[in-house]
């Protein structure tokens, strides 16, 4: 009987397993619905394609890029295995070639991206195949608030069902939330036999550089790997095109990647990195997760990733073949600033974008590491390695010093101001400067104002940023990214811990903040605004500038208008969009639902009647049950006020023929007092 060691010797040519891999091909094999965590690099595809070979039938496996069916195709017919893929890219040959295989009962891998999943034809040609097997490459993409959801997914659980056939899930990265979601959308609920292997990569090299001209550090590092195959990561389209071409002027093969370009020079370029050596590529994350190229020797980013799964999932690239690889990531305040804004401006439930801060926070502690980068890295995936001795700050410790004092002054400080302001405002009270906000909240007179007049503003942004990435403070969502101090930092407020910080990303010369749009303290609101387009703009299928455009929410942000009214008067907020949107944006900006308006008084919005309207209807209350209280009651209704409010001038005879004899009767003199009065 032929066994999954002589298969991995005798197709793969390998001599042993991984560690963990034998058991995970045991329990795939055996039919259990198995989910298996393993890293990057760590032999994941060989966990179902040798079940697949071991077992009657097709083994259906979902991906989710067509590069990386493709290469596994490639790679497996290459070997002598029957396995194809139908994808958008398919020539018709190869469709055919694939119907061919499954009808002459020799097909044993069939490659299908997510997309294809809810065709309609897609399951009665999953049962003609005799699919017994279902394997899941990136599970983590069905979890809905990760940073690589995939919404056909959520198709799988239901595939899975459809065929009743057990199903393999794999990944390289998910925290405990992601796993629960995975176990729910593809497993019903059933948990699956789990498997959790380490996270080590152990022949990576991990670096981390505050931006310090960072072309110039990205050209610097890829000059000393010259001839090496490598990824730099950015986080705009538009970086990746300049970088690119920074480095082919350099002499380096290089080009860009990014979902704006053409899908044939996408292709052309996942095809030339797939085949050529020493070829870079600057992308952004719309490539890698389905790289599946061994010889990866270094991935930089030249800009602060979306979070520490994102990170650990794009160093991944590198080293996939075991031998050396190095990693370099540089980050700077903009940085911060824009992955803040992004979690900030998403559509993400409050609670879902509290955990994105916190990611971000734990990337930020990596960041800002005072010990080996490593254990750090793995501590949050919930292991307890010791110092690897192979990392940037193993190699050279940084320079720290005692910042309990600083520490304690920042949180006093967010404590004293309610915990609902930002960094730029609690630096203004820490160093006494008496910005006109400042003097507003009458901050001025805290007994912390200007008592970090001896820390320069760059430090003590330097400071709150490593404070973060310790998770004593973390912005708060519900509050528009107030900063809000964490159980973690209470002992260190009541002096029963000391806090280390390290000097060295503090005293360096950081780059010019490009200028932004707002205010440190508006940005989060601006945020919150833009998130609120963003949901309206896709539910009608209409660019974001057709709601408002963003010098109309940048006023918002400023002005923060209270009232119908005020929204009224912000620019480009004419009648239609005050009626269709008005409500929706105050309730970003009041934190709460506005009171309902009568479409008649919110016609009035921003107009001088709007006044009039209200005064009238205050003067009508008055009069409800005549001068005495004593009469039967009588009011106008909404329309006939906005009638009268419209009027313009004190005219008892049009007065009169508006209400009639009976109401002018009782409001006429009143309502013309009000008319005169306007």
């Amino acid at each position: 009987m032929t066994t999954g060691r002589d298969l991995l010797s005798s197709v793969f040519g390998f001599d042993d397993f991984r560690p963990g891999q034998a058991e995970i091909v045991d329990a795939v094999t055996q039919g259990e619905n198995t989910l298996a965590i393993m890293p990057t690099g760590g032999g994941k595809s060989l966990c179902y394609q040798l079940p697949a070979l071991l077992r009657d039938g097709v083994t259906l496996v979902v991906s989710p890029l067509i590069a990386l069916m493709r290469d596994q195709v490639r790679a497996l017919q290459a070997v002598g295995v029957a396995a194809g893929a139908l994808t958008s890219a398919n020539t018709p040959h190869e469709i055919e070639a694939v119907f061919e295989s499954i009808d002459a009962g020799e097909l044993k891998l069939l490659y299908m991206a997510p997309e294809r999943l809810s065709a309609a034809a897609t399951l009665p040609l999953l049962r003609r195949a005799r699919v017994s097997l279902i394997a899941v490459d990136e599970a983590h993409c069905v979890s809905q608030w990760g940073h690589d959801f995939r919404p056909d997914y959520l198709e799988i659980g239901k595939v899975r069902r459809a065929l009743g056939v057990p199903l393999a899930a794999f990944t390289a990265t998910a925290d405990a939330e992601t796993r629960d979601e995975i176990v729910a959308r593809l497993f019903d609920g059933q948990v699956p036999r789990t498997f959790l292997r380490g996270f080590d990569r152990p022949n990576l090299h991990l670096a981390f550089a505050v931006k310090d001209h960072p072309r110039a550090q990205i050209l610097s590092f890829a000059a000393a790997r010259r001839g090496q195959s490598g990824i730099v990561y950015c986080a705009t389209r538009a970086k990746t095109e300049t970088l690119a071409q920074a480095l082919a002027e350099a002499g380096h093969p290089a080009c860009a990647y990014h979902a704006g370009l053409d899908p044939d020079r996408r292709r052309e370029v996942e095809e030339r990195f797939s085949s050529e050596d020493g070829l870079i590529v600057v992308a952004t994350v719309a490539f890698g997760m389905g790289v599946d190229k061994p010889d990866v020797r270094w991935v930089a980013h030249a800009d602060l990733p979306k979070s520490i799964e994102a990170y650990y999932q794009e160093i991944g690239r590198a080293g996939r073949d075991g031998a050396p690889a190095d990693t370099l990531t540089l980050y700077g305040p903009d940085d911060i600033r824009l992955r803040r804004s992004q979690i900030d401006e998403g559509l993400a439930p409050s609670e879902r974008k509290a955990a994105d801060h916190g990611r971000l926070n734990a990337l930020l502690g990596l960041a800002e590491a005072q010990g080996c980068r490593r254990s750090v890295l793995l501590r949050y995936f919930g292991e307890d390695p010791p110092p690897c001795g192979a990392c940037d700050l193993c190699d050279r410790p940084p320079e720290t010093f005692d910042a309990t004092e600083s520490v304690r002054m920042a949180l006093s400080a967010a404590l004293r101001t309610g915990e609902s302001f930002g960094t730029g405002h609690l630096i203004d009270v820490l160093t006494g400067t008496a910005t006109d906000k400042v003097r507003a909240r009458q901050h001025d007179a805290l007994p912390t104002f200007g008592v970090g007049r001896a820390t320069t503003r760059a430090e003590w942004q330097a400071i709150f940023r490593q404070m973060m990435g310790r998770d004593l403070l973390r912005p708060d969502p519900e509050r528009l990214g107030a900063l809000r101090m964490t159980e973690a930092a209470r002992p260190v407020l009541r002096g029963e811990e000391q806090v280390t910080l390290r000097r060295d990303t503090i005293t360096r010369t950081a780059p010019a903040p490009a200028r932004a749009l707002v205010s440190d303290d508006d940005a989060p609101l601006l945020a919150a605004l833009k998130a609120r387009r963003r949901a309206f703009a896709e539910a009608a299928r209409v660019p974001a500038y057709v709601v408002f455009t963003d010098r109309t929410l940048i006023e918002m942000a400023e002005r923060r208008p209270g009232t119908l009214d005020e929204m009224a008067r912000i620019g480009g907020v004419g009648a239609t969009k005050l009626e269709r949107y008005g409500a929706a944006f105050l309730e970003v900006i009041r934190g709460e639902a506005p009171d309902e308006v009568h479409p008649a008084r919110r016609k009035l919005a921003g107009q001088a009647s709007g006044t009039v309207y209200d005064r009238l209807v205050d003067a009508q209350a008055q009069l409800s049950r005549g001068e005495d209280g004593r009469d039967k009651p009588l009011s106008c209704s909404a329309s006939l006020l906005a009638r009268v409010a419209e009027l313009g001038r004190a005219d008892a005879a049009r007065l009169r023929a508006l209400l009639g004899d009976r109401r002018a009767e009782r409001f006429g003199d009143a309502f013309l007092a009000v008319l005169r009065d306007a």
